[in-house]
């Protein structure tokens, strides 16, 4: 079961969770701080400036840079008080100054009159563009919390899947004693980073933590050190456990190539029916091995249906 999340961030939130080299000030607007930003993507407020006031979006950093300064200073006096009172400023949730510019007094008066905040950096537009970027793609990920377990397995996130009392936390257990390492049990955040690719990690309540029947809340740093603990993990592959039931047919050939679909991203999935007499702990290890020979294209299945069908084929070629 997935819960979806709406992730969004304060102005204020942004002011302290932004890169510490960006070293952001806010200098007017502080009424303005709870304002939520939730979109990673930056807009300059040029074309804003110069009449397309359509351009802005909510929910967005508006940047002033260099070339925003320097067109407001060449305006005369009236046109830049016009320019600046036509700004959609109910739509703009904060401002970032950069290169530790001045605006004119009227854009700052204006920012305050609406309570838009505005914050200021040395860095180029350029560079902090790219940082907040990088941070909002993070934090304002789309998300799902997930019931299951993810480890880290040779560089591998393994997304443990299946019903409780199945063994999910106590196969991750094994793979910790294994040396492999344990990003989140019970609950897992994934995120979306891009279009591509998947990370997960815990709740910060119970980071490093894990609930195992007749144990309880085992303290994982404790145990075997922070070296057993990731922060995050690529959840590359997800590898489900099911009840094994006689009466059905199990895939013995690996033909049967599924996947899961998570936020709009696909990763590799793998059944595995649970019984008393199997190790999961190792299938688990050889999966992601054999997860990692496909990646490299060495894939066992094909390899294997090739050979078998040369071998067909040269034989009815005798028989003929």
């Amino acid at each position: 079961m997935t819960v979806p999340l709406t992730p969004e961030i304060t102005v204020a939130e942004l002011l302290t969770g932004a890169p510490a080299d960006l070293d952001l000030r806010v200098i007017v607007g502080v009424e303005g701080m709870t304002r939520t930003i939730r979109s990673p993507r930056i807009q300059k407020l040029g074309l804003a400036l110069a009449g397309f006031t359509h351009y802005v979006h909510a929910g967005r950093i508006q940047i002033v840079g260099q070339s925003e300064v320097t067109f407001l200073h060449h305006l005369a006096p009236g046109e830049r008080r016009r320019a600046i009172e036509r700004l959609p400023w109910e739509a703009i949730t904060c401002v970032l100054v950069t290169k530790g510019l001045t605006p004119p007094p009227e854009f700052l008066q204006a920012a305050e009159r609406h309570r838009v905040p505005v914050l200021i950096c040395s860095r180029l537009s350029s560079t902090a563009i790219l940082k907040l970027t990088e941070f909002l793609q993070r934090t304002l990920a789309p998300r799902r919390w997930i019931h299951g377990v993810l480890v880290e397995v040779f560089g591998i996130g393994v997304l443990l899947l299946g019903e409780s009392g199945l063994g999910k936390s106590e196969c991750a257990l094994d793979l910790i004693q294994r040396g492999h390492r344990l990003v989140a049990d019970d609950v897992v955040e994934v995120r979306a980073i891009g279009s591509d690719r998947l990370i997960g990690l815990a709740p910060e309540r119970a980071r490093g933590h894990m609930e195992i029947r007749g144990l309880g809340i085992l303290d994982i740093r404790e145990l075997f050190g922070v070296a057993a603990l990731a922060e995050e993990a690529s959840v590359d592959l997800a590898i489900a456990f099911e009840r094994w039931d006689p009466q059905r047919e199990y895939d013995h050939l690996g033909l049967q190539q599924e996947t899961l679909r998570l936020l709009d991203i696909s990763i590799p999935l793998i059944r595995l029916p649970v019984t008393f007499w199997r190790n999961l702990t190792t299938l688990v290890e050889v999966a992601v091995r054999n997860h990692l020979l496909k990646r490299r294209g060495i894939d066992a299945m094909r390899q294997f249906v090739r050979a078998h069908d040369a071998l067909v084929a040269g034989d009815a070629l005798e028989s003929s």
